[in-house]
């Protein structure tokens, strides 16, 4: 199932470097609380983790960007914390503050206690909604499936919740680094069992969020958030289920690492807003592709201006193969749906006219 080729395969085609006739697009968080229909859905499901739980009105919210907008993509609807809540950390969502576990681990005996989660069991409704999600997509275009990477799902299990530094997790990383490594390890473990099972149920791309990777210093950072990206790339990748099943690591702030992200054996990068595209491209070249990676804020200003700054980044970028077009992180809830239309229109006219000269 996870082997056939979608209609519109532009997404797949950039990610393996192959010419495309134009620039594929999808958005970070498209599926979310700008779109009013998504906001009618969550309204039925009575919260966002009844949402994220039920495959019916996950699969439902997959779908509404797909059918307002000419994307190259659909992205699983889920939450990057579904594996530390199938290991019975308690996770809710309070209104206004985000995630929060009523039990955090952050001590020798609450992590040696965690195991990967049983894929068929706490985590059934993922791969549920994976399934039904391909069902209805009807081969139109690719599916996304995503984890968050080991370091990220640590910091938010070590917190208790979100924060802006997350001392506690770096603070157990330099006093602690064995008890540290222990958690990434099993974290690892899970994020990779994860990826495999979506690509099972259905999953025609996968994608690791490392969303906090860029809080970390040079060298902290290959110890514990790229060293654990790569073992999971590496399992993904033997499996035989993910036999030509693209990976994206995404890890936020980390643009110093661009080489070694590179090396770690995925097919593309997700790239933010604070460096070119350009630049980025010139230092992988042509060993992975690049998404991204407009300013998520650009789409709260004019169409004009949304038209000539995602023309810019496909300027920047150039006639070259493997690039897909996204924003540099997810949209945000007050963004005009009109907005993202004129977008996605922008990318793939401009895209050709760059094909055609």
């Amino acid at each position: 199932m996870a082997a056939d080729v979608p209609r519109n395969d532009r997404f797949l085609r950039a990610l393996r470097r192959e010419p495309t006739d134009t620039t594929p697009l999808w958005v970070m968080r498209q599926a979310g609380r700008y779109l009013p229909e998504y906001r009618a859905t969550r309204g039925k499901a009575g919260s966002f983790m009844g949402l994220a739980t039920n495959p019916e009105f996950a699969c439902e919210v997959t779908l509404q960007p797909l059918a307002r907008f000419d994307l190259d993509a659909a992205i699983l609807f889920s939450d990057i914390l579904t594996i530390p809540d199938a290991m019975g950390l308690g996770l809710s969502f309070e209104a206004g503050e985000g995630p929060r576990f009523a039990r955090p681990v952050r001590d020798a005996a609450a992590i040696h206690a965690l195991a990967v989660p049983d894929m068929d069991g706490e985590l059934r409704y993922v791969m549920d909604a994976v399934r039904l999600i391909r069902k209805e997509l009807g081969g139109r275009v690719p599916l996304i499936g995503f984890s968050g990477s080991p370091w990220t799902l640590a910091c938010y299990m070590v917190e208790g919740q979100g924060s802006r530094d997350f001392a506690r997790v770096k603070a157990m990383a330099w006093s602690e680094p064995a008890l540290a490594h222990a958690l990434l390890d099993t974290l690892a473990r899970a994020v990779a069992a994860y990826l495999v099972a979506q690509a099972h149920a259905g999953a025609q791309a996968l994608m690791v969020f490392d969303t906090w990777g860029g809080l970390l210093g040079p060298a902290p950072f290959r110890e514990f958030s790229l060293r654990y990206m790569a073992q999971v790339v590496a399992t993904v990748k033997a499996d035989p289920a993910c036999r030509g099943i693209p990976v994206i690591l995404f890890s936020k702030g980390a643009n110093g690492q661009l080489e070694a992200l590179a090396d770690t054996g995925c097919d593309g990068l997700g790239v933010d807003w604070t460096i070119g595209i350009g630049e980025a491209r010139q230092r992988v070249g042509h060993q992975v592709a690049l998404q991204g990676n407009l300013d998520p804020a650009v789409l709260r200003a004019t169409p004009a201006i949304v038209e000539r700054e995602a023309r810019a980044v496909l300027d920047a970028f150039g006639n070259h193969p493997g690039h897909v077009f996204n924003l540099g992180h997810g949209i945000t809830p007050e963004v005009d749906p009109d907005n993202v239309k004129v977008l996605v229109d922008t990318v793939h006219a401009h895209g050709r006219k760059i094909r055609a000269a």
